[in-house]
């Protein structure tokens, strides 16, 4: 069974790095990426994060903060990158 106590310092993160893979997802559709490679490479990239997630978590739950915050200004500007891309300005 799994205790989910431990993933919760990572719930934002969690949350919000789903939505960039769907803003990056919605980029590779928009540049005509086969859809067959990309969502290979997306179902690949999803089971990495849960290997990395499931055995790391414990080693670093005690960066959760910092981990947390890098990772959400990682998120931002990705997000930031895909909106100007998509209006042009990029």
């Amino acid at each position: 069974m799994v205790d989910w106590k431990e993933y919760a310092p990572f719930t934002g993160l969690l949350i919000f790095g789903n939505i960039e893979n769907l803003i990056l997802a919605s980029q590779g559709a928009v540049a005509h990426v086969n859809p067959i490679i990309l969502g290979g490479l997306s179902i690949i990239a999803v089971i990495i994060w849960l290997l990395i997630g499931t055995y790391g978590t414990k080693m670093a739950i005690k960066y959760a903060d910092y981990i947390e915050i890098i990772g959400g200004v990682a998120i931002i500007i990705l997000g930031l990158q895909s909106m100007l891309e998509a209006v042009g300005v990029l």
